[in-house]
This record gives structure tokens, sequence and C-alpha cells, in this order.
């Protein structure tokens, strides 16, 4: 990993550690059950979890509305924040299925499982480290998810190679992201901010 990759990752960490901690102090992008009911995650799924659950959601998209978790399956989330598309993917999957987060934030996985505990979810379990070298086996998952994390990684190939080997050979990515077009500059992108913007 070059300086480069690690400055980066300290900005998305501090960002995302932020966000855990003080959601509502977030005003660059929409964070909340608000902003995941508006992605079309389903209003009453969102309004029966406790607001710790929601209250830190930053994601952009709907991953878990790409295709089917099915019961019994196992699902690693990619970034999982604090816990929200994991705990759906939890209950989708049921007592015999399991769910694995990764997230690169501590402050985000001890808020995700102290989420899944006030639960009763025994099924899932929070690891901090990163997408492009995770620590699961080969092979491992059904269905991999993702809600606006790749853009963040700095070695997206790689990120995304260690994706494909813990999927089985059937499994499945659902992912949700953001990415700049081609017409947008060096300098537009400098303007906006930080990587983690």
């Amino acid at each position: 990993m070059n300086e480069t990759d690690e400055g980066i990752r300290a900005s998305v960490r501090g960002r995302f550690a932020a966000i855990a901690a003080t959601p509502g102090q977030e005003k660059k992008f929409p964070v909340g059950p608000e902003s995941a009911k508006r992605l079309g995650y389903d209003p009453e799924e969102i309004d029966r979890l406790p607001l710790s659950v929601t209250e830190s959601f930053a994601g952009v998209g709907n991953p878990t509305a790409l295709g089917e978790i099915l019961p019994g399956q196992t699902v690693l989330d990619l970034g999982s924040g604090t816990g929200l598309d994991s705990i759906l993917a939890a209950m989708r999957v049921g007592p015999s299925g399991k769910v694995i987060g990764v997230d690169l934030t501590e402050k985000m996985v001890e808020k995700a499982r102290g989420n899944a505990g006030a639960l009763g979810l025994e099924n899932v379990e929070f690891f901090h480290g990163v997408i492009e070298d995770l620590p699961v086996a080969d092979g491992l998952a059904d269905v991999a998810i993702s809600n606006g994390v790749f853009n963040l990684c700095p070695d997206k190939p790689k990120a995304l190679a260690e994706t494909y080997r813990a999927l089985r050979p059937e499994g499945r990515l659902l992912m949700a992201d953001i990415l700049l077009e081609g017409h947008v500059t060096a300098e537009e992108v400098a303007r906006l901010g930080t990587w983690s913007d």
C-alpha cells in the first residue's frame, strides 16, 4: 500500500467515524432513516428498526432490492457501516443463514455489533477490515452486498477481486454505488472536496 492509499483510507475512516458518533452533524450528504426511505427501502421496515440502526445510514442505494436474499444463505456485507443492510439481510436469511459485515471504520463496527445485539440477532457478525484484503475464507458467500463503498476503495480492481474470491462460484454481487462521469474534470473533483465527500 502506498502513502496515497493510506491517506485516502484515513480520510474515509475519519469521515465515517464522525457519522457513527454524531450522525446529525453530517452536512455534505444525506444520512439517516429518511435517506434510506428515499433510496427505496421499505418505510415500515425502516421505522420498525431502532434509531441507532438507521441514524448513521450513509448508503447511496438499496442493494438488498437488487436480488433475492434467501433463507439459509451466507451474505457478505462489504462496508457494512453501522449494520443496516446486514441486519436486513440477517432477517431474510433467518437462523439457518449467516451475515458477515466488514467495515474500515472501527466506530462503525462497534455500533453495528451493538445494534445487532440489541435486536437479538445471532446470525450476524461484524469485522474491522478493508475490502482489498477481506478477513474471510474463499468461496464463503452466496451473496455479497455493497452500498456506496467501492467508490471509496483506493484499489478497486483488488477490491473486486477479493469480493469474487469470497463468493461461491454461483454467488452474486448486489451493489449500489456512485461514480464520476467521463466529462468531470480533475479541477471539478478537487473543488468538490476530499475523497470521502
